[in-house]
């Protein structure tokens, strides 16, 4: 029998490889199936980008004159609705992870001490043990922290009704994702980030976030110090050696995850309690496999799908390598906003306005199409970036990724042909840039 712990993206997927090839697995989950993605995290922030851009765009055609008004939000409706879509996913994940021969046991708790492995205290044997613990929340040390009106993601469902101040605290994609949803459902939103907003993200990107946030008060170099409030929250402290306040009807944690692997002992870490692996996702104890966040970042949906099928054709003994070069990247506010590089800055960058088209025609006015940029080696023609905000962005960054990866050039994409319309401008990029390298071979 072969272990897995948890039924998260790298968990599930490591069950289902290792069920169709034939193999007797058992996934110990705790909780529910779907993990970080499903149950807090893309799945949810989907749900609710939803109704926030539906909400920015009433506005926009009632402030045209093309509605007679905008509606209201219902929140407690919008999250009860979002659960029961979770839910139908949830079972679907559990068919389809039980059609491939995996036994899920649900409600029980896993803990490895080396090559021992105790499923609710009782020791089990297992052929190989891959775990799959995933992240969770980072959680400030500060006084007030464990006042009721504090959220994570993991808690936000449990939150009754829609702040009128709410604070938010983090300064990645995941505060950046909520501040966006709830200042376009209607809370006043305060992002408090320890040091820069979106820091590393390309300039571009981060002007045109800093656009779609322009409702949304960020505060740099801004440490959260405290909660503040008896019962619950009513403001919080921030800042420097001269702490300042802000009044919070409710504060919501958003400043990473960390690696879930308080159960797993016996088995190399690093500094922040992730779980070490080589490239085979193997541990420093034979036999024990690990995939996904509890290795540490990037904490991405795909990046621990493909760890957790890595992880499992080697226990197969399919010789298979985790190689993380060129992953793609989103943030989701009105626009998506999708990257992907090569690692180095060296090359050539086109750039230019995205296009109207599905999801954009009417942003035209307010001049939010988003952009289209490349980067390109200008000896070769080799793609070494890509850069896109628009309705779709994620879609164009994935294929660029994979180009990237395969040290596609422009020369060889030259003449594609795009679905029109499409709102994104990379795809005009491309071509453009073949003809620039022609016309301006390096000497």
């Amino acid at each position: 029998m072969i272990l897995v712990i948890g039924g998260g993206p790298a968990g599930r997927f490591a069950a289902v490889r290792l069920g169709n090839a034939g193999r007797e697995v058992l996934l110990v989950e705790k909780g529910a199936i779907g993990g970080q993605c499903l149950n807090y995290g893309c799945m949810a922030v989907c749900a609710l980008n939803d109704a926030a851009r539906h909400m920015q765009r009433n506005r926009e055609f009632a402030a045209a004159g093309i509605l007679d008004g905008a509606p209201e939000i219902h929140f407690p409706a919008l999250l009860g609705g979002m659960d029961r879509v979770q839910e139908k996913i949830r079972a679907v994940l559990d068919q389809e992870t039980k059609n491939a021969g995996v036994e899920i046991l649900y409600g029980s708790t896993a803990r490895l001490d080396g090559r021992k492995v105790f499923i609710d205290g009782e020791e089990v044997e297992a052929e190989a043990v891959v775990i799959a613990t995933g992240s969770v929340p980072a959680v400030p040390v500060v006084e007030g922290i464990s006042l009721p009106g504090v959220y994570t993601a993991h808690t936000l469902p449990r939150m009754e009704t829609l702040p009128g101040d709410l604070v938010i605290v983090g300064g990645g994609v995941q505060a950046a994702e909520f501040a966006y949803i709830f200042s376009m459902l209607g809370s006043r939103v305060t992002v408090l980030a320890r040091s820069a907003f979106l820091k590393g993200l390309d300039p571009r990107l981060r002007r045109l976030a800093l656009k779609e946030l322009k409702d949304v008060d960020i505060k740099e170099c801004a440490a959260l110090n405290g909660v503040n409030g008896n019962e619950r929250v009513e403001s919080v402290s921030y800042g420097g050696n001269e702490s300042e306040t802000c009044r919070a009807d409710a504060v919501l944690l958003a400043a990473g995850l960390v690696p879930n692997a308080a159960m797993i002992e016996g088995v190399e870490k690093g500094l922040k309690g992730e779980v070490r692996v080589n490239d085979r996702m193997e541990t420093s104890v034979k036999g024990v496999y690990a995939a996904g966040d509890v290795t540490g970042g990037p904490f991405l949906t795909p990046v621990a799908r493909l760890q957790g099928v890595v992880a499992a054709e080697n226990i197969l003994g399919i010789d298979r390598r985790f190689d993380p070069a060129a992953v793609p990247q989103s943030i989701s506010l009105a626009n998506e906003l999708a990257f992907c590089t090569a690692g180095d800055d060296d090359g050539v960058e086109f750039s230019v306005p995205a296009p109207a088209g599905p999801g954009s025609f009417w942003s035209v006015p307010s001049g939010d199409t988003g952009i289209g940029k490349i980067r390109v080696d200008r000896e070769s023609g080799e793609v070494r970036g890509v850069w896109a905000a628009s309705p779709g962005a994620g879609i164009i960054a994935t294929y660029m990724a994979d180009a990237i990866r395969h040290r596609r050039t422009v020369h060889d994409l030259d003449g594609l042909l795009d679905v029109h319309p499409i709102p994104d401008g990379v795809h005009g990029l491309i071509g453009y840039a073949a003809s620039w390298l022609r016309d301006h071979p390096k000497e």
